[in-house]
This record gives C-alpha cells, structure tokens and sequence, in this order.
C-alpha cells in the first residue's frame, strides 16, 4: 500500500493544501499545551461535535498532559440554506452530566457562529463550572452570530475546506492535510 503524499491534493477536485500535515500537528500539539495548561488541577469534559472534528480531537486528546473524559454531541442544520439560520437539532446528546465541571466545546470549524452559538446554549443550560470553546478553524469573517472562542488553530479562508475530518459528500475526511475544494472548477 502505498502512503498518502501529504504535501500534494489526492483528488483533481481538490485545490492547494491550505495547512499542511506539519502545521497542522504542531498547531495541536499547542493547543494541547494550552488546554492543558488552564485546566491543571482540574478534569474537564472535553466535548467534541460530531463527525469533523473526530480526527482533530483525537489528536488533540493524545497530546493533552492532564486526566480528562471525553463525550461527542451530534448535530443536525437544516433549513433552506447555509447562509440562512435553519433549525438546529440534537441527533446526539451528552451522555456525561456537566453539573459543576469544567466544559471544553471542539469544533472543526466555526463559520457563521450559529450552530456554535446554539450548542454551547445546550451546554450552558445544564451548570458547567465553566465552558471554553476550542476550534482548530474559524473564519471570523463570516461571523454572523459573536461567539466565544478560547482557543483558534488557524484562521481560514472563505474557501470551501476538506482533509482532516472535513468532507465533501463524504469524501476527504481522511486526508492528512486541509486542501480547498473546486467541483468543475467552483467552489461546492
């Protein structure tokens, strides 16, 4: 079997990498310093928002140095388009009760802040000591909704973004790398 060349786009749909392998493994590798090092001396619930964030998160769990637990939230959006609000709905909720600990919110990428703005009301309902948000990418740009985040690993461009966890109609996830994405030369 043949390795994945992580510096080049595996697809001809894909455009040019926008964050290598390597930057993107030191950018975690620091962001897991700092999320270790504001929760020393504490367990957080480190949450992670399904399914783009799993490869982020479980990269960014191995390179935490503090005890932690770890639960997934599943979303739903649907409505008449991205760019409107939609409905946002729980396909997947916390099984860990937050009451009094710590919360730690992983998300792939935040965009509008809609979606974001809606899970952390979820989250904020049910008593966390405190709830921080960590993104590995955010395009405040496109905020539409002010949201907090903590903890950034990159800022992004209005491109449309696959490899690692992110996907196109289910394809890319695995990529090691962030690439733009084009289909007959558009932007999805």
């Amino acid at each position: 079997m043949r390795p994945i060349d992580s510096t080049q786009p595996a697809s001809s749909n894909l455009g040019p990498v926008v964050f290598s392998e390597d930057q993107i493994r030191d950018r975690v590798t620091e962001l897991a310093a700092e999320l270790s090092r504001d929760h020393t001396d504490k367990i957080p619930v480190i949450i992670g928002v399904l399914t783009g964030t799993v490869i982020f998160m479980a990269d960014l769990l191995r390179a935490i140095s503090i005890p932690v637990e770890v639960d997934f939230m599943a979303i739903s959006r649907f409505g008449p388009s991205r760019e409107t609000h939609g409905a946002v709905r729980v396909l997947k909720d916390l099984e860990i009760p937050l009451g009094g600990r710590h919360a730690v919110l992983v998300e792939d990428l935040v965009d509008t802040g809609f979606t974001l703005s809606h899970v952390l009301g979820i989250i904020r309902a049910r008593g966390p000591a405190s709830v921080r948000v960590c993104a590995l990418l955010s395009r405040p740009q496109r905020r539409l909704i002010e949201v907090p985040l903590d903890y950034v690993g990159f800022a992004a461009p209005d491109d449309f973004l696959v490899g690692y966890g992110m996907h196109y109609r289910q394809q890319y996830r695995q990529l090691p790398y962030i690439a733009s994405c084009r289909v007959n030369g558009a932007l999805p």
